[in-house]
């Protein structure tokens, strides 16, 4: 099993509080749980079960929530925690997940995560189940028609992670995506 691609949770925490605070937004708590999930899912989805972060998520009645990072921003009197960067190459992805879902409600978010079957599932174990990172890759990753996605409320990968187009010397356009091995 490979290493998760971040060194803690908190570097991706603090890269979307960083990203609100630059969007001049206020980032809830329950909204960067959301955002976390979904970053943790997709990436898994993209990179075939690797983890974003070591963390788990599980099954909360308000939504899908990392304990750890629900632990300590609950409390008024937070722990210093060091600020480490997110590795370079990650940072267009968090990008992504940001503008994807960062203009979202907690509160749409939640409801839609609620939708999503390895949120469901876990849930219908009984309240803080873990969300597997198994879950999230299945159901992150697979096809759906485009009104199956609106319905479920997750977008199929490919749309989430849209190819950059650039040009070849002759000005051709040419669409560029991330290559992933045995993908096909």
């Amino acid at each position: 099993m490979l290493a998760p691609a971040c060194d803690s949770v908190f570097d991706v925490v603090f890269w979307f509080i960083d990203r609100a605070l630059n969007d001049k937004e206020y980032l809830a708590p329950q909204k960067m749980h959301r955002l976390l999930y979904l970053a943790q899912a997709y990436f898994a989805a993209i990179n075939r079960g690797r983890r974003l972060v070591p963390a788990i998520f599980i099954a909360h009645e308000l939504g899908p929530l990392e304990p750890n990072v629900f632990r300590i921003f609950q409390s008024s009197e937070r722990p210093y925690i060091e600020r480490l960067m997110v590795p370079e190459a990650i940072e267009p992805f968090l990008d992504t997940v940001w503008r994807r879902f960062g203009h979202y409600s907690a509160d749409y978010l939640s409801r839609a995560l609620k939708l999503h079957q390895p949120y469901a599932d876990a849930l219908k174990e009984g309240p803080r189940t873990e969300i597997t990172i198994a879950a999230m890759t299945r159901f992150y990753s697979r096809k759906r028609s485009d009104s199956e996605a609106r319905v479920a409320t997750a977008p199929n990968v490919e749309r989430l992670i849209k190819p950059r187009v650039l040009r070849t010397q002759t000005g051709k356009p040419v669409a560029v995506k991330q290559w992933l091995p045995g993908g096909g």
